[in-house]
């Protein structure tokens, strides 16, 4: 005892003080830089947006139900197809299981798994396109095909599309502030330019102007700046314009002539206006609720209804209703993406959301505009619903990066 008393007792001892200490004040251990980014987007903020996957489910049946509705009889009656009435549903479904199946991988594949395979998927299309230059299967007056045993024909401004979206989001990611510069700015469109020329030299004049939109758009979007937009915008518009009227007048190229068909297509009913004008018997004889599943009467006059101008067949066969719930389903498949792209983690997957965006809403946009006479005619798909392995399998693989972005986007 001490004079001051006995002295207190002790509910610890120090070999627990001296743990709980360390416990407490311990520094943290080093943590990578190269980790920290992955870590942060291993916290999954919920599941995929199954408004998205429904979506694009249903739109991928219905354009497996009408290729055959557009296709069967032509199909049936072609030699070239073997007389095989199922010819075009055959495949069509091979390639819409092989889009689920990519569709639903993608989604589980890291995001940032993505951004390793950029530079070669950029390099893949540039290497396809100048292939498809040298000895690419010409179609329809343009050599956009490359030619593969068993699988058929194998469009690469797809897989340039899908290039040209990894390619901006990464740019934009790694280089924030570059866009701040005139110099960095050319060499963005420079990326871009390069693809859209090699898609442009042997005839894919639509394709090339659907990457250019993608491309451009995306640039504006992470650009700070609207007025050089503005500038290179309207001067690029009044190029296209320009050399579309020249053509007209000239009679040189085909492109000038769809033009003139577009302003008056009964002016040539047998040549490039009967497109446009079967495409608007189908469209006005569909009324309200359409003329049935398989009841297309125009399917027989319209070349290869299954393609570019199936919205005509849809709104034929499905009426006003039908085709307007294509249209509905589109745009909240749109709106979803955007939502999507705005709560994304991070820059890449941010861009990458609406590069995808883009992608859908410019096609979707053109293709209905087309059937309806409303822009020239020009060959664009309408996205999971027109006949196109390629095309089927690249949208469906850049929704499935749609649903593995969505995991990680912020709540609220």
């Amino acid at each position: 005892m001490s004079r001051y008393g006995a002295a207190p007792k002790r509910d610890y001892d120090y070999e627990d003080y001296e743990e709980h200490y360390e416990q407490a004040y311990a520094r943290p251990k080093y943590i990578s830089r190269d980790l920290r980014p992955r870590q942060k987007l291993d916290v999954l903020v919920g599941n995929a947006d199954y408004t998205i996957y429904v979506v694009v489910t249903i739109l991928v049946l219905i354009g497996v139900v009408m290729v055959f509705s557009a296709s069967y009889e032509s199909a049936a009656n072609r030699a070239v197809f073997n007389n095989d009435a199922f010819h075009f549903l055959r495949r069509n479904g091979m390639f819409a299981v092989a889009g689920f199946i990519a569709m639903n991988i993608i989604s589980r594949i890291h995001v940032d798994i993505f951004r390793k395979f950029v530079w070669i998927l950029y390099i893949a299309s540039i290497a396809f396109l100048i292939t498809v230059i040298v000895g690419g299967a010409v179609v329809g007056g343009a050599a956009r095909w490359i030619a593969i045993p068993v699988i058929g024909a194998f469009q690469p401004s797809e897989v340039a599309k899908a290039s040209i979206i990894f390619m901006i989001a990464h740019l934009v990611d790694k280089y924030p502030d570059a866009l701040k510069t005139w110099s960095n700015f050319f060499i963005y469109c420079g990326a871009v330019g390069i693809i859209v020329g090699l898609v442009l030299i042997p005839g894919g004049f639509s394709s090339a102007l659907i990457i250019a939109a993608i491309g451009f758009g995306m640039i504006f979007i992470a650009s700070p700046y609207i007025l050089r937009f503005f500038v290179f915008g309207t001067a690029g518009v009044g190029v296209v314009v320009t050399y579309l009227v020249i053509s007209a007048y000239t009679g040189i190229g085909f492109r000038g002539a769809r033009l003139t068909a577009w302003l008056d297509p009964w002016s040539d009913p047998l040549g490039v206006g009967f497109q446009p004008i079967q495409s608007l018997y189908a469209v006005a004889t569909g009324g309200w609720f359409g003329l049935g599943i398989g009841q297309s009467r125009q399917a027989s006059f319209i070349p290869e209804p299954q393609n570019d101008m199936i919205f005509a067949i849809v709104v034929e066969e499905l009426g006003f209703f039908g085709s307007g719930l294509i249209l509905l389903l589109f745009a909240v498949l749109v709106w979803r993406g955007v939502i999507v792209a705005m709560k994304a983690p991070d820059t890449f997957s941010s861009m990458l959301a609406i590069g995808i965006v883009f992608a859908i809403a410019f096609q979707a946009i053109i293709n209905v505009a087309v059937v309806t006479n409303t822009i020239p005619n020009t060959g664009v798909t309408l996205p999971f619903i027109s006949y196109g392995g390629t095309s089927l399998l690249v949208s469906m693989a850049l929704a499935g990066v749609l649903l593995n972005i969505s995991k990680y986007s912020k709540a609220g």
